[in-house]
């Protein structure tokens, strides 16, 4: 059985007496008890544009209308998330004091959670990162090799520092990694990462140490393999040299190459093979990179933009 309407001029009663019971329970700050009704007031607000029933007469199909206008409207996921909130705890209330029989968010599925964007550098701000490094010293060239290597590749960090010398084949032009799951993937290094790896293994690597280990690709004076945390507090250096002031991440070049692979027009499913990701969904993320840094390259460039 459907309740009958609710006037509109006492929906903000119904609304008020919710919040005071709010108050009363939960001890809720102002500011929360402010955020409630407010989302409860739009609802009420796109319901009367309807010509519906009210907020006590609203049904789930109601409630998913008004969740889809907002995100129309250019709501996040978060927004969504947290105004779905609001009507669950709304109508778990009436419904424990018999004000609606049938509890119309029950069956809707709350939003999840934006993906955060990863950071990615742009073109030029790679160019000037990968000449940061003196390549007139041997810990120079190496960190160049290293990040020619990474960016080329998309390796994460620890599969670079990783890198063993059976793991490489320059014949071929690739290496061959062993990702998260033990999952192994070949990823091609292209003309500028296999010049500097070769030159670095013919002419850096022998050099930089006389007991230089046999297995790991890059090495330290000592002659040990490079760490994730050593490699890391170098990429942060040359940043710095660079005059790359964004926020950088371990992973950032990973970032930087999957988006700007995807800029030239990659497929995305190749893009998810050198990447090692299991699921699409994972490198779906990147398109929504990609797509921002066109828009802003056509606001930027186009008559018309």
């Amino acid at each position: 059985m459907t309740p009958d309407p609710v006037p509109r001029d006492a929906e903000q009663d119904v609304i008020s007496d919710f919040l005071d019971a709010l108050w009363m329970e939960r001890g809720l700050a102002d500011n929360t008890l402010a955020a409630y009704g407010n989302d409860l007031r739009g609802f009420a607000r796109w319901l009367s544009t309807r010509g519906g029933a009210g907020l006590l007469g609203a049904d789930r199909g109601d409630v998913m209308g008004y969740l889809a206008a907002c995100v129309s409207r250019g709501s996040s996921r978060r927004s969504s998330a947290r105004l779905l909130s609001s009507l669950r705890r709304f109508y778990h209330y009436q419904l424990r004091q018999g004000m609606v029989e049938v509890d119309p968010t029950a069956r809707v599925e709350s939003p999840k959670a934006d993906r955060p964007l990863p950071d990615a550098l742009t073109e030029a701000e790679v160019e000037r990162l990968l000449d940061a490094p003196d390549t007139d010293s041997l810990i120079g060239q190496r960190d160049r090799c290293m990040l020619e290597v990474l960016y080329a590749t998309g390796l994460r960090v620890s599969e670079l520092v990783g890198l063993r010398m059976d793991q490489i084949n320059r014949q071929q032009g690739v290496v061959r990694v062993t990702g998260k799951g033990g999952k192994e993937r070949l990823v091609p290094l292209g003309e500028s990462a296999l010049d500097a790896l070769t030159d670095y293994l013919q002419t850096v690597r022998p050099r930089l140490s006389q007991r230089a280990a046999d297995a790991a690709v890059f090495i330290t004076r000592r002659g040990g393999g490079m760490t994730r945390q050593a490699f890391w507090y170098r990429i942060r250096e040359h940043a710095r040299e660079a005059g790359i002031v964004k926020p950088l991440s371990p992973h950032t070049l990973r970032h930087s190459f999957a988006t700007h692979l995807l800029n030239h027009g990659a497929d995305l499913r190749v893009v998810q093979l050198l990447l090692g990701h299991t699921d699409l969904s994972t490198t779906q993320v990147y398109t929504h990179v990609a797509r921002a840094r066109l828009q802003a390259l056509h606001a930027e460039h186009h008559p018309r933009g």
